[in-house]
């Protein structure tokens, strides 16, 4: 039987090296950081394009505490705006603007070759649909913290 901990290894291994590539990629041909682009694409997918800094954290790709950090850092960019909560005056909204829907879907064609490149490609379509189920098992029975 195969160690169980090398489906994790690989992952991990994986990770390490298509994120920084697709980083890098997305920032050298838009001059988008990775987390810009999985915060714009949150953001753009969500409803009224909007959601708090909480329910941001809890889809984006970064950290909840690093959350905060990469708004400012598009707010800064013209790329999202903040809008206070009047339902949680403690909360506020982060708005994906007109120039970072448009950065986005300027941006996703170079994000979807990249991804193409780096990973599906070199996946069957029952690869991928294998992987794909096996992860999101993993993501619904929660953390270790949960």
């Amino acid at each position: 039987m195969t160690d169980p901990t090398a489906a994790w290894a690989a992952l991990m291994r994986v990770h390490a090296t298509l994120v920084p590539a697709l980083d890098r990629e997305l920032q050298r041909t838009h001059g988008l950081p990775l987390t810009w682009y999985d915060v714009l694409a949150e953001l753009d997918e969500a409803p009224h394009r909007r959601l708090t800094m909480g329910d941001l954290g809890d889809v984006a790709m970064v950290s909840r505490s690093r959350v905060s950090r990469v708004v400012d850092e598009l707010v800064d960019a013209g790329l999202v705006t903040k809008e206070s909560n009047p339902a949680d005056g403690r909360s506020a909204y982060a708005v994906v603007t007109t120039q970072g829907r448009r950065r986005l879907r300027q941006a996703r064609p170079s994000y979807l070759a990249a991804v193409e490149r780096g990973f599906t490609a070199n996946l069957s379509i029952r690869e991928a649909e294998t992987v794909a189920r096996a992860l999101g098992k993993v993501l619904a029975a929660g953390g270790p913290d949960d």
